[in-house]
């Protein structure tokens, strides 16, 4: 009897410590290629790590790739650090909404999005609207590469926001003067550079939170105001002819930035579920970030660490112990 005894506490225990291991499971962030998406990556492993005493990972994938991993619950990707709607909402629509298998942070911040141009192409030419970009002088403004048509940079392959400007830019008639591109930012932002500092035609898809703006003097071009009646956007994923099936031709929504996370951390990591499920980052916050690690050239982890140790308050509130 004692041995049976004995034997069945052994068990008790060693399902108990199975339980704990699987609550404590390691949390693998998603890491997409945009510098806020990057950071936000870094604050959420090391908090993950240093607060809750859990390990992190980071994966690097696109959106399509981190939803379906988030949506597999195998622990392959399980957060999607920078998650912008309505830009997204075919993911969340599918993953959140319909299947359940992802859940959404209660907190956001606002972004907003459109096309910038330096201020002297402002200041010396007159571009102030989208559609300044739709003329033969624009074409010739825009010109970099002396090929006869200018160029307006869409964001980079994998972005949903670059669908939906490749879009923007037909429907707006500025494609038959400025062709759109889809270069790495990294390789873009070096252009761009060299763009500047000459003073030349620069057109370019942009967005707040983001370092640009206190890089470069630039301005988001004005647009009609967003009209949803105007505004239908299908991405690739909804349908395979989604460019033709899509038409804008007015501004962009105002857009809200939050943190996407696997359901299944509920069961395998809860205290990280409960820590995401919280997240409220601040853009003034982020753009800052960006501007340490992209601009000035800081090393991102000690960055990400130095923040966290001067915002204990904000962390704590994450946290749930305010």
């Amino acid at each position: 009897m004692k041995n049976i005894i004995f034997a069945t506490a052994v068990t008790a225990l060693g399902a108990a410590a199975a339980t704990s291991a699987t609550a404590q499971e390691k949390v693998m962030v998603g890491e997409p290629s945009w510098p806020g998406a990057k950071i936000m990556s870094r604050i959420i492993g090391q908090v993950i790590e240093t607060r809750l005493g859990s390990e992190a990972g980071y994966a690097p994938g696109a959106n399509a790739v981190i939803f379906a991993s988030m949506d597999g619950g195998r622990g392959d990707i399980d957060v999607h650090p920078d998650v912008w709607l309505p830009n997204q909402a075919s993911f969340t629509d599918e993953y959140v909404d319909q299947k359940g298998t992802v859940a959404l942070s209660s907190g956001s911040y606002e972004g907003r999005a459109g096309i910038c141009v330096p201020n002297y192409m402002v200041e010396n030419h007159n571009i102030k609207s989208i559609f300044d970009l739709a003329t033969p002088e624009a074409q010739a403004l825009f010109d970099s590469d002396g090929d006869g048509m200018g160029e307006v940079w869409v964001g980079a392959s994998g972005w949903a926001s670059t669908n939906t400007f490749k879009v923007r830019v037909r429907d707006y008639g500025i494609e038959t003067f400025l062709t759109p591109t889809t270069e790495d930012e990294t390789v873009f932002y070096s252009r761009l550079k060299d763009l500047v500092d000459q003073e030349k035609g620069a057109a370019f898809y942009c967005y707040a939170p983001h370092y640009v703006h206190a890089l470069y003097d630039v301005t988001i071009l004005e647009e009609p105001e967003h009209d949803a009646n105007t505004y239908k956007m299908v991405q690739p994923d909804q349908d395979a002819d989604w460019y033709n099936n899509s038409h804008i031709s007015t501004g962009e929504p105002v857009k809200t930035v939050t943190v996407a996370y696997s359901s299944s951390l509920k069961d395998r990591n809860p205290a990280a579920a409960s820590f995401l499920s919280s997240i409220d980052m601040s853009a003034e916050a982020l753009s800052e970030l960006t501007y340490e690690v992209v601009v000035k050239g800081n090393e991102i982890d000690a960055v990400v660490a130095d923040w966290i140790a001067a915002n204990g308050d904000t962390v704590d509130t994450w946290l749930g112990l305010k």
